[in-house]
């Protein structure tokens, strides 16, 4: 794999790794590593992404500051962060929108491989794929690694295991799909068929039915910022605090400040009529 062009960062990740393994804490690598071992594509990264159990986050921060690093916990419902000096290990336990924890079945499919001259056990490529396929923000979108991801693993995923991941949020995975199509179109006999008919199964089910009532946007569950207008001017239920999500008002607020600007965004006008027209294609 390749390593960053900080020469202090190697050892810096070495440590790391070395010090959570002798301690017990088990531990994935993820992020820039994984992607790189599941596709071939080399990103100089900026950080090492270790992903652990969000029961085992405060030992792991305790072994790593016993080890000289700062460490802090960023948000308590995902992330917490170590460093020395300009090198910085993310410690993930959860997903930003507070629904891909990671749970057993992470370390029962990891896949070995070596960093830094350590024995690494990497996140599998369907928890990569679930965690990535929600992160659509106007500064990071990773539908890119999806679809690589895809290219290079999709024969040989586990797709009954794919699909239970994204459980009722099937909707985004489907999306994938057809962009992975659109994307690669001589390459679709990689994404099997019968995975493809399932999700447009539950689709076609899903129209034949009555719609829902409730005004929900689960936009925010694929962008902490493009959506807030709906959630907080709009009338619309913040899926967040929804199941499968996991986190709480307090969580939000703390996501949504680390934002830039501190404050969702107000809308500039109020939101549009859409007369008559859409009032008849629900009556449709």
């Amino acid at each position: 794999m390749s390593l960053p062009e900080r020469p202090t960062a190697p050892a810096v990740y070495a440590a790391a790794l070395g010090a959570l393994r002798e301690a017990g804490v088990e531990c994935l690598v993820g992020g820039a590593w994984a992607l790189e071992r599941y596709t071939g594509l080399a990103r100089d990264t900026k950080d090492l992404d270790v992903f652990v159990r969000p029961g085992d986050c405060a030992r792991a921060l305790e072994v790593l500051e016993s080890a000289g690093y700062r460490t802090e916990v960023a948000f308590p419902h995902w992330l917490a962060k170590a460093r020395a000096g300009d090198d910085l290990i993310d410690v993930i336990f959860s997903s930003g929108n507070g629904f891909a924890q990671v749970d057993d079945a992470w370390f029962a499919h990891a896949v070995e491989a070596r960093l830094c001259g350590l024995p690494v056990r990497l996140c599998p490529p369907e928890e990569t794929i679930w965690s990535k396929a929600f992160v659509m923000e106007r500064e990071r979108y990773d539908g890119a690694d999806v679809l690589h991801l895809l290219r290079a693993t999709a024969p040989g995923l586990d797709w009954p295991r794919l699909l239970g991941r994204f459980g009722s949020l099937w909707h985004v995975l489907l999306a994938h799909l057809v962009l992975f199509v659109f994307v690669y179109p001589s390459e679709r006999w990689r994404i099997p068929a019968w995975v493809t008919r399932e999700l447009l199964g539950r689709l076609e089910r899903e129209l034949a039915a009555p719609a829902p009532t409730t005004p929900l946007c689960r936009g925010t569950l694929l962008s902490r910022a493009q959506y807030l207008v709906d959630v907080t001017a709009w009338g619309y239920r913040d899926a967040r605090l929804t199941a499968p999500a996991t986190m709480d008002a307090a969580d939000i607020a703390r996501w949504t400040a680390a934002i830039g600007e501190g404050v969702p965004p107000r809308p500039t006008g109020r939101e549009p009529s859409h007369g008559t027209a859409d009032a008849d294609r629900r009556d449709r």
